[in-house]
């Protein structure tokens, strides 16, 4: 597969004006010319390895920075955006994409915010709810979705939170065998506060009595996990509203929602510290059960973690991680790799994350290729979340964790997976709208971008094919 070409015009541009040094200066001291420095500039060259070192050297730039995965999914989302019907039958070609999310990115997000008020405008029409009829007017997205684009875009990882967390957890000990009796003998020295468990709800915290109240009933690892997210809104307040103001919600609902999301990240990041936790997972090749043994946590919160790795100097696997209800919606997404999921609607059917309800407690595997030819290895398992008693309703879930087959021979759950055959990776795609493959038995409907051929004479896979 060809190296994809990094087109950086921005970022050097923004490097440059910050050292207010002109372009032929700035040229001068990468060693290029004027003209080269130009183009490069304007996204009509690609920059060269030779630039990025000359510019770490020179004026120690974090060649992190320079990363594509931004534009790559701004370049999904647009094209999913651009495959609905309101935008006629021409569509954009993919350089002209590539080139405005690399080079305009605030014009790219103002487009895709202007869709999604518009898709949620009409699906209030569409509903015919008077409720929300009455406010169709509104031009802000969901603040849910408000909420999820920041972690999206964020690459879900908070640098200043989780370092900040994973130095909390070494000021504790967090990693002694103990997790939970650690954490509850902070909260009663460092903030006096009692904790004890009932069969109430997963948690609750009475500011008048300084009292936390845990769910009797809830596992362990969750147990865990909520007394860390309330050390976070106590103890780390002040970090997690810096972090709100910088995010700019729109909203007072979106910026409490978020606060909730921080201080879940918070949580995972302490008792999943960084640093112990990457070096873990190399060791055990990313074993889920042994990692939430060692760690005391559950297998989605390692999966989840591990999508999360993406410290600027010590990088983890570039995972995606995704959980679906036993509907198809997507409940939790993110992805460090070049898979995206849909905006709108449910995940590809021919993905193995929907077999797991099938096959519970089991791990399945899965080699899969996505319609642009970049093949990946998926792991898929069911969730179950048992209710409190006997007729308390069962949640169920299914988790999937994937990454890039170049990263495979690092899981251990890819070994005897025969990754060189190509017939063994199954075709799947981001959601039947904007899929171009033309013969998927599991199509559900036809894709917004091409037009329909109905042969009344004939009936192959589908009732139509398409042009």
């Amino acid at each position: 597969m060809a190296t994809q070409k990094l087109y950086a015009g921005v970022k050097i541009r923004e490097t440059r004006l910050k050292l207010s040094l002109t372009q032929k200066d700035f040229a001068a001291k990468l060693g290029v010319s004027l003209s080269y420095l130009n183009q490069m500039e304007n996204n009509h060259r690609p920059i060269s390895a030779g630039v990025v070192l000359a510019m770490a050297q020179e004026f120690g730039f974090d060649v992190t920075q320079l990363s594509v995965a931004e534009s790559d999914r701004m370049v999904v989302d647009m094209r999913e955006a651009l495959a609905d019907p309101v935008f006629g039958d021409e569509n954009p070609p993919l350089a002209d994409l590539q080139l405005t999310a690399s080079n305009a990115p605030m014009l790219a997000r103002a487009f895709l915010n202007l869709h999604r008020s518009y898709r949620h405008s009409q699906d209030r029409l569409a509903s015919l709810n008077e409720a929300l009829g009455q406010d169709s007017g509104s031009i802000a997205p969901l603040p849910w979705e408000e909420v999820r684009d920041f972690f999206h875009y964020c690459d879900n990882y908070i640098d200043s939170i989780d370092r900040a967390a994973e130095g909390f957890a070494k000021s504790i000990q967090l990693d002694q065998p103990e997790k939970r009796a650690a954490l509850i003998t902070h909260l009663e020295r460092q903030h006096g506060i009692n904790v004890s468990f009932d069969t109430g709800p997963i948690r609750q915290f009475d500011t008048l009595q300084s009292k936390l109240t845990l769910s009797s009933r809830a596992g362990r690892a969750t147990q865990i996990f909520q007394l860390a997210h309330q050390i976070a809104l106590l103890e780390f307040s002040p970090l997690l509203e810096a972090t709100l103001d910088d995010a700019k919600f729109r909203t007072a609902e979106a910026r409490d929602i978020c606060k909730i999301g921080l201080a879940n990240y918070f949580a995972g990041a302490s008792t999943l510290p960084y640093g112990p936790f990457l070096a873990a997972a190399k060791e055990t090749r990313h074993d889920l059960d042994l990692l939430a043994e060692r760690f005391q946590a559950s297998i989605e919160q390692v999966a989840h973690r591990l999508s999360t790795l993406q410290r600027s100097t010590q990088k983890g696997i570039p995972f995606f991680f995704v959980r679906v209800d036993q509907a198809g919606t997507i409940t939790k997404r993110h992805s460090a790799t070049r898979l995206q999921f849909a905006r709108f609607g449910g995940a590809c059917p021919l993905w193995n994350v929907h077999r797991a309800f099938e096959s519970p407690n089991q791990y399945l595997r899965q080699l899969a290729e996505t319609p642009d030819g970049v093949r990946y290895f998926c792991l898929a398992r069911d969730i179950t979340k048992p209710g409190p008693a006997f007729r308390s309703p069962t949640r169920r879930f299914a988790i999937g964790l994937g990454c890039e087959i170049s990263h495979a021979d690092q899981l251990v759950y890819a070994d005897d997976m025969d990754s060189k055959n190509s017939s063994s990776f199954d075709p799947i795609g981001i959601s039947c709208r904007i899929c171009e493959r033309q013969n998927c038995h599991q199509r559900a409907v036809p894709p917004l971008e091409h037009k329909l051929l109905v042969n009344h004479n004939y009936r192959g896979i589908l009732p139509y094919s398409l042009r």
